[in-house]
């Protein structure tokens, strides 16, 4: 089996992880925290929530970014 069969597996499974990961951080830890940058901070929110939106975040920027800088390359 070739290995680029396996890599949207592999995907897959690394995005479940960090989706676990999360679900026992912000249940373990829900204490409300206020974000500060540039000076300004934000109303106060729990840990979970700032964790799964800058993992959303970092997962749409990275596939835009691949998207982007593999224009030409041919993966298959």
């Amino acid at each position: 089996m070739p290995i680029t069969k396996l890599i949207p597996t592999l995907v897959s499974a690394i995005a479940a992880i960090w989706v676990v990961a999360i679900a026992l951080v912000s249940v373990q830890n829900a204490t409300p925290v206020s974000l500060m940058f540039l000076g300004f901070s934000s109303i106060q929110i729990p840990v979970g929530l700032v964790l799964a939106t800058s993992t959303g975040l970092g997962m749409i920027g990275g596939a835009l970014a691949l998207s982007l800088f593999s224009k030409g390359r041919n993966f298959s």
